[in-house]
């Protein structure tokens, strides 16, 4: 069936040419020459496509374009102007258009658009449940794979435990949820959880945050201070990024776990704590230490307990599950109602190997929603999955060369790899690996990799 486009404009000649070449791309044409007699023929027949002037004499496109989302909320409609002004442009998009073109019209992008509109007509998506955005569904963890099922399980066998956790796992797959979730199914959810990343402040600043200090303890101590640990006491202290603790913090934490107490900055009085602690990180403590970069004795106290979580590559038939979860908070963030997917996008992003992990999808999924005009995604509205061509090309690069080398060898040249295609933009580079910049830059001193006198980091 050959889709119907409406063409409004009060120029004769305009119409007539794009008449011409829609119907000889195989469409059926409708001519409105006023923005009155659009509405009216749009009543009387089934149109796919409207192509609407914005300016024309009486009503303006922009005038009836609310109208025509209303009473035919399955018509795509794209607008075309002559005037290229910033304001009217964001008229019409805020007002529901699919497209904007200017005039003189390029037919190449008018086709383009008509295109896609129709493509998005026509999908036909997975329809999703999709849940308010309260706070009892922002921490709910996601997955009916069967490595979610046993951390699942890992949790629920530790809730009547009070044995310290280590959540290990990629950058954004979600520690922080398990912890959270090991939180209010143990006994001491009737206390705060409180998280602390480890790798967001710096030495100084941490040990006060974490310990607290007594005013005068240190330049700037203008006040007394309780630190998170006296604030999670009955509850759960989260440390994230475990891994980044200096060797001085190290060891004050291995007293803190070993005899329940610790000291403020400043003060000689011993204070008694009862919080069960969860670290998580994404490096590999055991090598950490055998590196000298991690206390051995630290590492056996916190891994009483290690839960594992798995990459999203790994797990990627959650991931309509994870859509479905993510959206009712998306929606309400930029205000939209997206409640199906196309089956293709479900396919691309199965496909995708994800090294941003869930953190990465939420993204891709924000800026799809914030791109669609209705109630489906369709593939032209995925952004760039950003690292999927680097993630193919290590692959492929790096497929033969890892075969004769020691693991040491292997990490440095996939470090080096990715710093030289992020043109040694760390920022890049860590989201590519999956650490902290801390991380990186110890691995690069371990390896001794030099960076090129022309690039310049960030």
């Amino acid at each position: 069936m050959n889709a119907t486009v409406l063409i409004i404009d009060d120029d004769s000649a305009i119409c007539r040419t794009l008449q011409l070449h829609f119907v000889a791309n195989g469409k059926d044409v409708l001519i409105a020459n006023s923005a009155e007699d659009g509405l009216d023929i749009c009543k009387k027949n089934d149109v796919d496509i409207i192509i609407l002037d914005i300016r024309m004499s009486g009503k303006s496109g922009l005038d009836i374009l609310p109208e025509l989302r209303d009473n035919h909320p399955s018509v795509r409609v794209i607008m075309i102007t002559a005037f290229h002004g910033m304001e009217t442009t964001i008229a019409a998009m805020q007002g529901g258009a699919d497209d904007y073109i200017h005039k003189p019209i390029d037919l190449d992008d008018l086709d383009l658009a008509v295109t896609k509109a129709l493509t998005y007509k026509n999908g036909t998506g997975v329809e999703l449940d999709i849940k308010s955005d309260d706070d009892d569904n922002l921490d709910v963890m996601v997955g009916s794979s069967k490595k979610m099922l046993e951390v699942f399980k890992n949790i629920g066998r530790i809730a009547s435990s009070s044995a310290t956790v280590l959540i290990t796992g990629e950058s954004g797959t979600g520690k922080e949820l398990v912890a959270r979730a090991i939180h209010r199914t143990s006994e001491y959810s009737k206390g705060p959880f409180v998280a602390v990343n480890c790798a967001a402040i710096v030495e100084t600043l941490l040990e006060s945050d974490l310990f607290g200090h007594e005013k005068g303890a240190f330049t700037g101590a203008f006040s007394k201070q309780i630190g998170k640990l006296a604030l999670a006491d009955q509850g759960t202290l989260f440390l994230d990024e475990i891994s980044e603790l200096s060797p001085s913090m190290q060891a004050k934490l291995l007293r803190v776990l070993q005899e329940k107490e610790f000291s403020p900055i400043g003060s000689k009085e011993v204070k008694k704590v009862d919080a069960r602690i969860i670290a998580a990180t994404n490096a590999n403590l055991l090598d950490e230490f055998k590196n000298n970069n991690f206390r051995q004795d630290l590492y056996y106290r916190l891994q009483v307990v290690t839960i594992h979580l798995p990459p999203l590559r790994e797990r990627t038939d959650d991931i309509p599950d994870l859509i479905q979860h993510l959206l009712g908070r998306i929606n309400k963030s930029v205000n939209r109602n997206v409640t199906r997917v196309s089956h293709d996008v479900i396919e691309i992003l199965q496909d995708y190997q994800w090294p941003g992990n869930v953190r990465e999808l939420e993204n891709v999924i924000t800026k799809s929603v914030a791109h669609c005009p209705g109630d489906i995604i369709i593939r032209e509205m995925l952004p760039t999955l950003s690292f999927e061509a680097i993630v193919d090309t290590f692959r492929d690069r790096e497929q033969d060369t890892y075969n004769d080398e020691s693991l040491l060898g292997m990490e440095k040249v996939h470090i080096s790899r990715v710093l030289e295609t992020t043109t040694w933009h760390k920022g890049k580079a860590c989201e590519i690996l999956g650490i902290s910049r801390p991380r990186l830059r110890r691995l690069i001193a371990l390896h001794g990799i030099t960076q090129p006198e022309t690039q310049d980091g960030m």
